[in-house]
């Protein structure tokens, strides 16, 4: 009988997104030959286990956030992958999530919304903070706009990272939407604003990362949050240590898993557009794009002609309302890949697609991936 491959996983479990690389991974040895797991009970920055020095294992996959970490590693001399943004051990390969389109998604949520002011509210300590900063930053100044950034100082002591957060919110010119490096940082952004008295989300929305439900649906009100591939950075890590395992060389370089999407809630339920007609164009939109609507629809909805909706719409907005309307479409298929069973043709007919065929045509020119290929990688 061959030898199940015993593997530690050096991954902390005290949050959402770390638990989805574990789902993952899980995933993968599913799917594949069985792995014997140790999963040593870890929290991000804590030294490694006892027993990992000296251990004879076969494999490692770890987020690396800390030189003991690393140097453990390092020593055991067995094929690893890391799973961390912070790149403490540059000769081993590594798979994140792709920053940059984490920060478009947000960007693009928030200037959808027509917000004028921007702001980014991140953690120093953390590659993944630092650019997601600079990939916002760039986003909303390719839309035209400007960006106030404020780093927490994790070294304060609690009081003085609050007034630090209330002077920079007061001093925000609002109506202002805030993208927060992750979902805690977003938690604190709206503890401030609840402190402060300011409106949520008609002063300031505020959407974070990593779309811990618990913690998105504690916030008060509700974060709307972007999602990261969690399951999928799992997966592709154990993908490349078992062709690491086998022999294979795997070079010490990124694979970065693109995000799937971005829920929205309250803290971001608004719309910031001083056009009237176009704001309400909006939110019908929103409202009915899914039951099958079409610009006429809209026209009837709105006292404009169709040029004059759609040069304004496209001025405030980025889009016209047709693209809209598919852009609307579309973000319900992919929930509903995501988070049902349901089959293609169901998920068409609550779309607003008449044929799922036609749905596929389109989703596969606009996502790059048929949605029976998207709804794998999801984990469904």
């Amino acid at each position: 009988m061959t030898r199940r491959p015993q593997i530690a996983l050096l991954v902390e479990t005290s949050n959402a997104y770390a638990r989805g690389l574990l789902h993952g991974i899980v995933r993968y040895i599913r799917e594949h030959r069985p792995w014997s797991i140790h999963l040593p009970e870890l929290g991000r920055g804590d030294r490694p286990p006892s027993w990992f020095e000296g251990w004879s294992g076969h494999g490692i996959i770890a987020r690396i956030e800390n030189r003991r970490i690393a140097q453990a590693v390092l020593r055991s001399g067995l094929p690893a992958v890391d799973v961390s943004a912070a790149r403490l051990v540059p000769q081993l390969p590594w798979v994140e999530t792709n920053d940059q389109k984490i920060a478009r998604l947000a960007a693009d949520h928030l200037l959808e919304r027509g917000f004028k002011h921007f702001a980014f509210c991140g953690d120093d300590r953390f590659n993944w903070s630092r650019w997601r900063c600079e990939h916002f930053v760039e986003c909303i100044k390719n839309a035209g706009g400007t960006c106030d950034v404020h780093t927490i100082d994790v070294d304060a002591a609690p009081k003085q990272q609050d007034a630090a957060l209330a002077r920079w919110m007061r001093r925000l010119p609002k109506p202002v939407g805030v993208m927060a490096c992750f979902d805690i940082r977003g938690q604190q952004v709206l503890d401030a604003c609840r402190r402060l008295g300011v409106a949520v989300p008609d002063e300031v929305a505020v959407v974070g990362v990593d779309n811990d439900e618990l913690l998105c649906d504690l916030a008060d009100p509700p974060l709307s949050s972007v999602i990261p591939d969690a399951h999928r950075t799992g997966y592709a890590a154990a993908s490349l240590l078992d062709r690491m395992m086998s022999g294979s060389k795997v070079k010490a370089e990124a694979t970065l898993i693109d995000p799937v999407g971005l829920v929205t809630r309250q803290s971001t339920d608004v719309l910031a557009i001083d056009d009237r007609d176009v704001s309400a164009a909006v939110r019908y939109i929103r409202e009915h794009a899914c039951e099958g609507i079409g610009v006429n629809d809209v026209l009837a909805a709105v006292p404009l002609s169709r040029r004059v909706l759609e040069a304004r719409f496209k001025k405030l907005v980025g889009r016209t309302p047709h693209e809209q309307i598919l852009r609307t479409q579309l973000a319900r298929v992919q929930e509903l890949l995501r988070e049902t069973n349901l089959p293609l043709t169901t998920i068409a007919d609550r779309a607003g697609f008449k044929h799922a065929e036609y749905l596929s045509v389109v989703f596969k020119k606009h996502l790059g991936v048929p949605p029976s290929q998207y709804r794998a990688q999801s984990g469904r």
